[in-house]
Order: structure tokens, then sequence, then C-alpha cells
């Protein structure tokens, strides 16, 4: 049987999302352990003011493709872009692109899809279900198809607590909701909202749900596979430990705590934090292709894609990283509680009461305030991750299980995603310096400075500490008989004690 490698050698890929951040990581682990495949098409959206060939030109610039560049200079003339707008009918991709693509494809990877937990529905329903749908409908038409691989959400079902690997009836037929939404103005459809979605937490999920099952009505025409990743962070081992170009989910936190802006967070620290790395999800997603298209499985099989299940991390276990950001706002030291008025209490000691007092410092000085809108976007931000920080899934993964079982040993090593091979604390270290490089684009050269800027900052605290006791003293215990009677009190008392501890000490010797 061929290797995986083997198989994608001399075929035509099409990739959706691929400018996204699990579309690049899967375009380079294509080119660098497949480089016998053929071609890669991407649907590339053009931006304001940017073309798709710049927006595909400044990705293949990226430091992630750095692998690639050294073993084939040319291999961008292996990615074909093709222009696409997935909100417009059939794709906006025009008809001599259509010929091209249903003539020669034989494997997608859809991947495109809105991430934002708070986008309007209309708007997710667009990018998640319709397209979707439309996708599915230009894959029909391809004449050498051998794999359609969904990439989807292990928190599709996050409603349930046990999550199989199957596909759940969605709490609406999507063409009949898609029909009713039509006509509605955007206010109706924001006030119906938390009606539609339920016991689901935002759009996101929810439509997801919605373009699950709209690819299981396929089945029986196309060759599918679904993937469900969990909560997806920076790469374990490929193409480098640590690569992340997102503030998206775990990063985001993980920069603000580093900065010293993210103090509290709301969160249970017994629940498990499903973090899968980016690197093993594309090597399912790629494994997951190979099996579709050579094995012919009778019905679309889904992957959850998890972790929590096989080798499990909580929220507590996390620890920053040794390597300090640049210019820190305050010392790091997040603190997690699961209790809702510890947390509004510490947002309002340790976030909103800082933030007032370094814009009043920036108005007295002529700038323009900021921290205080830094922060209202940071606690919404927070929020939205709340619903998947406190609580507990269950997630069976034996689709996974079995389909590592049928690579070969040299596959497994190659697309490995045995996330029983995860040490924790190195991957969250990794993690760290990844935001540190790649996302704020900072020289670990200079990490020296960054802990002279702590030092810094930790002299500034203790020195408002001691003025602020030296000031409670005046205010609160000089002006006070009765506070002086209390202070003398317990200095005696801790004197006292402190005699008896000495005494005590000396007899046992």
């Amino acid at each position: 049987m061929a290797s995986i490698a083997e198989y994608y050698a001399g075929k035509s890929v099409m990739i959706t999302g691929a400018t996204g951040f699990m579309g690049k990581v899967l375009v380079e682990k294509l080119l660098r352990s497949c480089p016998e495949v053929k071609a890669l098409y991407i649907l590339v959206r053009p931006k304001a003011g940017q073309s798709m060939q710049q927006r595909v030109s400044d990705m293949m610039k990226c430091k992630l493709f750095d692998r690639v560049r050294e073993d084939d200079p040319d291999f961008h003339q292996k990615i074909i872009p093709i222009s696409s707008e997935l909100t417009q009918p059939s794709l906006a991709i025009s008809p001599e692109d259509v010929q091209r693509l249903t003539a020669c494809i034989n494997v997608v990877f859809h991947c495109a899809a809105t991430i934002r937990f708070d986008e309007p529905l209309k708007h997710a329903l667009q990018l998640n279900v319709m397209a979707t749908q439309q996708l599915l409908s230009l894959a029909q038409q391809m004449h050498h198809l051998e794999a359609f691989i969904h990439i989807s959400t292990a928190y599709a079902n996050c409603n349930r607590k046990h999550i199989d690997e199957v596909i759940y009836p969605p709490p609406v037929e999507p063409r009949k909701l898609i029909e009713s939404l039509e006509w509605m103005d955007e206010s109706i459809v924001l006030d119906i909202t938390p009606r539609l979605i339920g016991d689901r937490p935002n759009t996101y999920t929810y439509t997801k749900a919605l373009a699950e099952y709209s690819v299981q009505q396929e089945q029986d025409r196309l060759p599918i596979g679904i993937i469900r990743p969990s909560i997806v962070g920076a790469s374990w081992q490929e193409p480098f430990p640590g690569w992340i170009d997102n503030f998206n989910g775990p990063s985001g936190v993980f920069i603000a705590a580093g900065k010293g802006i993210l103090r509290t967070m709301r969160a249970n620290n017994d629940a498990v934090a499903d973090l899968i790395p980016v690197d093993v999800v594309i090597n399912l997603t790629l494994a997951a292709g190979w099996y579709t298209a050579v094995h012919r499985p009778k019905t679309a099989l889904v992957y959850n894609c998890t972790t929590g299940g096989i080798n499990p991390f909580h929220w507590g276990e996390i620890v920053l990283g040794t390597n300090p950001l640049e210019q820190a706002f305050r010392r790091p030291n997040a603190n997690i509680t699961s209790n809702y008025l510890i947390n509004q209490y510490w947002i309002l000691v340790s976030h909103k009461f800082p933030a007032f007092i370094y814009d009043l410092f920036l108005r007295l000085s002529g700038q323009k305030p900021q921290m205080m809108r830094i922060f209202n976007r940071l606690h919404k931000a927070i929020s939205l991750l709340e619903y998947f920080s406190s609580q507990d899934w269950e997630w069976s993964s034996e689709n996974m299980s079995m389909l590592m079982g049928q690579l070969a040993p040299d596959d497994r090593k190659t697309f490995n995603f045995d996330v029983r091979q995860l040490n924790w604390p190195e991957y969250i270290d990794n993690y760290c310096i990844g935001t540190k490089k790649y996302v704020l684009n900072e020289d670990m050269s200079d990490i020296p400075a960054a802990r002279q800027h702590l030092r810094k900052l930790r002299n500034i605290r203790y020195t408002f500490n001691t003025l602020l006791v030296v000031f409670i003293w005046r205010v609160f215990i000089a002006r006070s008989q009765m506070a002086r009677n209390i202070w003398y009190f317990v200095v005696s008392l801790c004197f006292k004690f402190l005699s008896y501890f000495r005494a005590s000490s000396t007899l046992t010797k």
C-alpha cells in the first residue's frame, strides 16, 4: 500500500483558508513532506488594497516556509491561487477556474471558516454553512475527486458532555434556517439569535454543527472525512516548535499575561485545557485524506482531534515561560479562579484601577488615554473564553486511534499525531517563546533588557507599597489612639512570639 507521501505524489490539491493559521501549516507540510505533490490550488479572497497575488506572495515569505525554501527554492511554482469570495454565489469563482478545478482536483481540504465567537448569525451562516454547501456542490463536479476533508471543531456539539465520533442531529435543518433568515433584517436576527442557538454558547459552535450536517448529507456522493480539533495552539514539533502567528485563544492569554496586563482570569483550575498543537491537527488531516482516498470508507468518518482523554492537561497547570516579554506593563502575575466574585474583585483592583491611574497620567502628560480601552477589549475576549475554560468534555477517539494503527512506521514518524508523546511543560514553554518571536517579533537577544525592565517594575511596586503603608499609618493610625493601641499590641505580640521561638530553639540545642 502506498505511503502518505507516495499517495499525494502527482496529486492536485485544493485548499480553502490557505492564508489562515491552519491553512498555512497545511500548505507547508504538504510541500515539505510530500515533495512530489503536483499542485496546490488555494482559494484566496482579494483584500482591499492588496491583490490576490500579493497576499500569496506575502504568505510565502513567512518564516514558516524557511525549511521548504531550503529544500526547494522554487516551491512557489506549485502554489496556484484562485480568486474566490466565500460569501458570494458560487464562491465567486470564475467559469474558467471552475472548469480548471473540476478537471484536475483529487483532494479538497476545506479549512476556511470564521472563528469569531461573536460573529453575527447571518454572517456566520454565510461563511461556515452556505460556503461549505457551495464547496460541496463544486466538489460533486470534480471528475477525479478522491477525498473531501472538512475541518470542523470539537466544540460543535459542546452542549453535550460526552461527544462521540458521529454527526449529531442538527438543532434545525440548515436550508430551512437559511431560507427563514434570508428576508429578515439584521436587528431582528440579532434579537432571535439567543433562542436559535439555544444551549450553545455562540454562533461559531452553532454554525459549525450545521456545517457538519451539511457535509454528512453528501456522504453517498462524495468520499468525506471530518476533523474535529479542540483549541488549536502553537506547533509542537513542525516545522519548528512554538510557531504561532495570531492572538487567538491561548496565544492572546499568554501575551496579555506575559505583558502584565492580564492579572486575573475566570477558569476552573481542575478543568482540562484541551489544547491541540496545530501540527498534530495537520498531520491527522493529511493522514485522513490518504485513508479516505485509499480505503474509501462507506460513511463519512469523524476524527475527534483532542488531548483531554489521552494526555490531559489542566488550566491550573499552566506556567508561563521564563523568557520575559519586552516593555511589560507590570510584572507577570496572573491569577486563575473559578469564583465569580473573587474574579470581579481582582478585575477592579488589578485591572481597572491601574488602568484608570495610568490613563490619568497620560492625560496629565498631554497624551491620549488608552489603557482602559485595552482592558475593556481584554475583558470582552476573556469572557468569550470562559465557557470553554470552566468546564470539561469527554471526546471519544476510536477513529483517531484506528487511523494511527493503519499507518506504516515511517508515516507515524513523518505525520505524527500521537499526543501521548506530548510533554506539556516543554510545549507551553515553547508556546510562550513562539508568541514572543513570531507574533510580537521580539528578539531573543533582548531578554536581558526585558529582565532588567521587570526588575525596575518590581522596585516601583515595592516603593509604591512602602509609600502606601506610610500613608495608611499617617492617616489612620497616627490620628487614632485606639488604632495605635491595636498596633502596639500586635507588635508586642509578634515580639513575644519571636522571643519564645528563640528561647525554644536554644533549649532544643
